[in-house]
């Protein structure tokens, strides 16, 4: 060997190269969480929205809960559920913007403009019942949102807030009868 030769480390031959593997690993990822993206960003954000009232703080809930799959993918044990843990994500970042506010969502629901749903909604009675699903404690209305909005089994509501499926029915069950009970004292 000459002295003007470079020396190059060989890797050991059972190791596959790192960065081959990092690159393998970021565009799984990357695919991956961009078609989760694309499948659900909208039912997440409409999710979001009905948990914080607005749809900037909607949009940055849903965006961080995606970048947190993005970044934590690789960690990810069962990845046939990430849509179950960027929902719960969705969720968990949702009670942490209401618990910064310092105060519970107690606004009048005004439908988003953006969306085709906000024509729908401008009904009387459908805005008497956001006005009153937002008068419900945090996780009360998440029970109900992710039963009746977001059309989820009590089994994928429990896995997105974290719960056991007899919460989940019993949360919903007096969630239903707080509704009622605001609902009758407005009319």
């Amino acid at each position: 060997m000459s002295g003007a030769e470079p020396m190059v480390a060989e890797r050991p031959p059972d190791r596959p190269h790192e960065a081959s593997l990092t690159d393998a690993t970021s565009t799984d990822a990357t695919s991956a969480v961009t078609d989760l993206y694309r499948g659900h960003a909208l039912g997440l954000m409409r999710l979001a929205l009905m948990m914080v009232g607005d749809r900037g703080t909607a949009e940055d809930v849903v965006q961080d809960a995606f970048a947190g799959l993005y970044k934590r993918w690789s960690r990810l044990q069962d990845r046939n559920k990430a849509l179950t843990y960027v929902r719960s994500a969705v969720l968990n970042r949702s009670r942490t913007v209401l618990r910064r506010r310092g105060r519970p969502f107690r606004t009048v629901h005004q439908p988003p403009v953006w969306s085709a749903e906000a024509a729908a909604m401008v009904a009387e009675d459908r805005r008497e019942v956001m006005e009153a699903l937002h008068r419900l404690p945090v996780r009360q209305r998440e029970a109900l949102v992710l039963r009746y909005f977001c059309d989820l089994s009590e089994q994928e509501i429990a896995a997105a807030m974290r719960v056991s499926r007899g919460t989940v029915k019993s949360t919903t069950s007096r969630a239903i009868a707080a509704l009622a009970r605001i609902l009758k004292e407005e009319r």
